[in-house]
């Protein structure tokens, strides 16, 4: 697969959980370190023209990344993943969440239906010096309300993760 394609996974098809792949033109172990570092993540996390002003991470399971974001309108968000699962460098397993300044957990700014918690899992892959990077995307302790918005929001998500992997790929190729 071309390094600057993102593709869906057939799985999308298949219920509520989302999966998404990209291959990067970078080791795995330097796209491990863009995914766990914030010296690498506050050049590229988040949705495009978003600043990355503070980024926090205890990178254990059951650690804690928290950010914000300051979206290009000026607006901060705030976000929160709690670590599950650390398998260096070929699988992150964690729980995301929207926050608040002090850490607590909130419903998204603009989908009041939009789920609660969503558990991700990230796989990476290396063959011939590039890495494949699968994630797997599902709604986690949600309402039926939530999961029917999280079904609904695949196109979305496709389009917010093309975005986030171009802004990776561009980083990592100005790093490599």
């Amino acid at each position: 697969m071309d390094g600057n394609k993102t593709r869906p996974a057939a799985a999308n098809a298949v219920g509520r959980e989302f999966v998404i792949e990209r291959v990067f033109d970078a080791p795995r172990a330097l796209v491990w370190k863009a995914h766990t570092e914030c010296a690498h993540l506050k050049h590229w996390w988040g949705p495009k023209g978003a600043v990355m002003r503070v980024c926090n991470i205890d990178f254990r399971p059951g650690g804690i990344f928290h950010y914000c974001l300051r979206t290009s309108d000026g607006h901060d968000m705030w976000g929160k993943i709690m670590y599950r699962e650390i398998a260096a460098p070929e699988r992150l397993v964690f729980v995301v969440s929207f926050s608040d300044e002090q850490g607590g957990v909130t419903r998204h700014p603009m989908s009041p239906s939009w789920p609660i918690e969503t558990l991700s899992t990230m796989i990476f892959a290396e063959r011939d010096g590039k890495t494949t990077l699968a994630v797997r995307w599902a709604p986690h302790n949600a309402t039926e309300q939530e999961r029917k918005a999280f079904d609904a929001g695949h196109s979305s998500m496709t389009q917010g993760w093309t975005g986030t992997f171009d802004q990776l790929a561009a980083y990592l190729a100005m790093i490599d």
